[in-house]
């Protein structure tokens, strides 16, 4: 079930009302319809009682294409069967709460426009028009010896220039895409080499923009996972960083949970 939605590039939310008639793992799709790779989310909600269930499934949109293809399906063969979309609602959401000198402001914007297009767009130099930001949009990210990267982006602390790697890009969503270039850049602001204050001050500026949470989350626990099925203590220590801290933003500013 594919249902357009103006959206008009406006900041806003979809509630969707869901009823199932069995248990089952539905699929949540947005997309701008018109571009490859151009997904706003994309999510799997399970329903687990046998017997069937209502949910309402929220979806923050704080950037969208002029017209978001809202794809609902049941994820065993992406069929039309088993549930029911019972209602769908557009609600503005309200302007961005994000406290950050100019420089930050334009940069969010700058990037937000970039992970909007990354998903089709040619490899090459992207930059802001006065300059100020540029990110190299590369096949692959490549180290001093010629050996590929296993890494989505990488920022020079001192220039501010990051390197991009398309192949991993084009399969993320646009929040999780967002989400690691606030990471690197906050290598570059603060400046720092250590994960903890870049997550951190990343996530900050992500939740205070309204995107979903998680995304942050997947980005930390898949993403930005060591090379290899090892995990690390670090990146356990990571996990939980990114957690205890969604929890204290959700407390402190009580964050209406999102169902997908």
């Amino acid at each position: 079930m594919i249902i357009p939605v103006s959206t008009k590039r406006r900041r806003l939310s979809i509630r969707i009302g869901i009823v199932t008639n069995r248990r089952l793992d539905l699929g949540i799709w947005a997309s701008d319809g018109r571009k490859e790779n151009t997904f706003y989310i994309r999510r799997r909600v399970p329903f687990l009682r046998e017997e069937g269930s209502f949910r309402e499934i929220k979806i923050p949109l704080p950037v969208s294409p002029e017209v978001l293809h809202l794809e609902v399906f049941n994820k065993t063969g992406r069929e039309d069967e088993g549930f029911k979309v019972s209602y769908l609602k557009l609600e503005e959401m309200a302007a961005s709460k994000v406290w950050a000198d100019q420089d930050m402001h334009d940069y969010i914007s700058f990037a937000e426009r970039f992970c909007e297009k990354a998903g089709y767009c040619k490899t090459g130099f992207y930059h802001s028009k006065d300059y100020s930001f540029l990110i190299h949009y590369l096949p692959q990210i490549t180290g001093v010896m010629g050996e590929t990267l296993a890494t989505p982006a990488r920022i020079h602390r001192v220039t501010g220039r990051c390197q991009v790697n398309q192949q991993m890009f084009k399969r993320y969503s646009i929040p999780v895409r967002l989400f690691i270039l606030l990471h690197e850049r906050q290598h570059f602001t603060i400046p720092t080499r250590e994960e903890k204050p870049a997550d951190l001050g990343a996530l900050k500026l992500y939740l205070d923009l309204g995107y979903p949470v998680i995304e942050a989350v997947y980005a930390v626990t898949k993403i930005f996972k060591q090379p290899g099925n090892i995990v690390s203590a670090a990146h356990l220590q990571r996990t939980k960083d990114i957690i205890h801290f969604i929890d204290a933003y959700k407390a402190q500013n009580k964050l209406e949970e999102t169902a997908v």
